[in-house]
């Protein structure tokens, strides 16, 4: 068992020294209340959808945005995962990393399932992976991969191994959306629940919050309600909603043993 922090975090759109150190500030906060993993959200370097994506990108892991994070893991012994904006020749991806407690780079994932809002910013990924470490096999993918065609990224990943998937998302509303009236987070729900069900598998999500300053989606808002499902498919929490709804939230992980994958997975499972 191990103990997840889900940095439900402003980010500011271009703004990346200031998002980095809050980020650090978050890190900082959930190491002294013993998290072992932190997740941070989608692009929490430039904001996503943001025009600084198409000059202020950095590469993985040599840009000053990894860097730092590496630094904050291995100061603080924490393994982070975080959603970045990487650069890697012509082209920028929405891009999440693992980074292990000493500031390894573990794991890097290039969104496959963008919006087509964000088809002017970024690359699309061509790949899929899992890595291994001592809280058991992690997934990676970013927000809207979790509700592709019938969740075949999340799937894929539960054939994979994964015990856990961590997906950094930044979840947007318009601006006039009324929360009392239609609840954030049903999307999410319907699409992991199922897969967690089905694979026995931990899936955790931190979303960002604040205004969307620039881009295609301009005026709306960013409003955390980061979501944990465990492996039997039960909501564990969700965060607080709304643009100012910064918080820290806590969970304990404890990845179930289960047999190895193979074509009889799905009947095990459901006999």
């Amino acid at each position: 068992m191990f103990k997840l922090a889900l940095a439900q975090m402003l980010v500011e759109g271009g703004e990346p020294d200031r998002n980095l150190s809050r980020a650090g500030d978050r890190i900082t906060e959930a190491a002294s209340q013993g998290a072992d993993f932190v997740l941070l959200p989608e692009t929490m370097d430039l904001g996503w959808t943001h025009s600084s994506a198409k000059t202020g990108a950095q590469p993985i892991p040599d840009g000053t945005a990894f860097q730092q994070l590496a630094k904050f893991a291995a100061e603080h012994r924490v393994h982070l995962c975080a959603g970045l904006t990487e650069r890697d020749g012509d082209d920028v991806f929405n891009s999440a990393v693992i980074i292990d407690d000493t500031g390894k780079l573990l794991l890097k994932h290039r969104k496959l399932n963008e919006l087509e809002i964000g088809h002017e910013y970024y690359t699309q990924g061509d790949r899929l992976n899992v890595c291994r470490t001592r809280f058991g096999t992690i997934g990676l993918m970013i927000c809207a991969d979790g509700f592709a065609k019938d969740c075949v990224v999340s799937r894929s990943l539960g054939y994979m191994g994964a015990d856990l998937i961590l997906s950094p998302s930044a979840w947007a509303v318009p601006a006039d959306h009324d929360n009392s009236a239609t609840p954030y987070g049903q999307l999410w729900r319907d699409s992991y629940i199922p897969v967690a069900r089905e694979f026995s598998m931990w899936i955790a999500s931190a979303s960002n919050v604040g205004p969307i300053t620039d881009g295609p989606w301009k005026g709306r808002k960013c409003i955390g309600c980061s979501l944990v499902i465990d492996a039997n498919g039960y909501e564990i929490v969700q965060g607080p909603y709304g643009e100012s709804a910064e918080t820290i939230l806590y969970v304990d992980i404890d990845p179930v043993a289960r047999p190895a994958r193979g074509d009889g997975w799905s009947s095990l499972k459901t006999s």
